[in-house]
């Protein structure tokens, strides 16, 4: 049954990691809904590192060329004038925000912030602040336009992604389009931006996947960690195809009924509004 439904809970978060809907939300949410023990913040953690696999493959063009050049421009004054050396230190800066924060707010990522009615409320906070994005934004900038201030502030907006609700690429993309930024520039960047982050929450939390932190095991969580690398890889492409044409109304929309819902819900009692830590 525990690895039924980490499959269950891969698929969610595949489909919900790179949607601005916040898939840490979902995966308090469906739990809920469904029945189940909550899966605990280091399953969380941990299977998001599929999804995060899933944009080092797609993108791994990008990567390779900007960590290259990083690289290069360690040791040579002239490599550290070509664009891949600054987005490699944009990467780094953008970073560090949601490093520090997250260190400094383990335990209330893993416990306060993860209530129910505090997740609901974001969900319907931040749909509105990319609904207003969405419609203030110049959406005429591409990537190659990002500059150092721009930089730190995206990576500010992504480390508001520590609390449940918010969505890591919600928050990024939404800054991006405050910023000027074409939706598929933000959309790529936020993409890019995650990889460190998220990578090193999962990776720190391994140590929690045997224990009480998880509530699946350690079989089961590596099985709905490889569901939501497969599925991301799928939602990845599609979205950045979507993007290309159209708005993100409908995700904004999604966010403030599916937040008006879980709060009917806890209302009503029909759902508890703790989580497991």
């Amino acid at each position: 049954m525990d690895l039924l439904r980490s499959v269950i809970l891969g698929i969610v978060q595949g489909l919900t990691e790179f949607l601005p809907i916040s898939s840490s939300a979902h995966l308090a949410i469906v739990p809920q809904l469904l029945g189940w023990e909550d899966p605990g913040a280091a399953y969380t953690a941990v299977v998001q590192i599929g999804t995060e696999l899933a944009v080092i493959l797609y993108f791994w063009r990008d990567i390779w060329t900007i960590g290259s050049g990083w690289v290069r421009g360690v040791f040579s004054a002239e490599a550290r004038q070509a664009p891949e050396w600054r987005m490699g230190w944009f990467i780094i800066v953008g970073s560090l925000p949601i490093v520090v924060l997250g260190i400094a707010l383990e335990d209330a990522i893993d416990r306060e912030f993860r209530n129910l009615w505090f997740i609901a409320s974001m969900l319907i906070g931040m749909g509105l602040v990319l609904g207003l994005a969405e419609r203030l934004g110049r959406k005429a900038k591409p990537i190659d336009d990002l500059n150092a201030r721009d930089a730190i502030l995206l990576g500010l907006a992504q480390a508001c992604a520590l609390v449940p609700g918010v969505s890591r690429s919600g928050a990024t993309i939404s800054m991006g389009l405050f910023l000027g930024y074409d939706r598929r520039a933000a959309t790529r960047y936020a993409f890019l931006l995650a990889i460190p982050a998220v990578v090193g929450a999962g990776i720190y939390k391994l140590k929690d996947i045997p224990g009480g932190e998880n509530a699946y095991g350690t079989v089961p969580t590596i099985v709905g960690t490889v569901v939501a690398f497969v599925v991301g890889l799928a939602v990845i492409h599609w979205l950045l195809q979507y993007v290309s044409k159209n708005s993100y109304a409908p995700f904004v929309i999604y966010r403030v009924v599916l937040g008006a819902v879980v709060l009917g819900l806890l209302w009503g009692g029909v759902i508890t509004g703790a989580v497991a830590g």
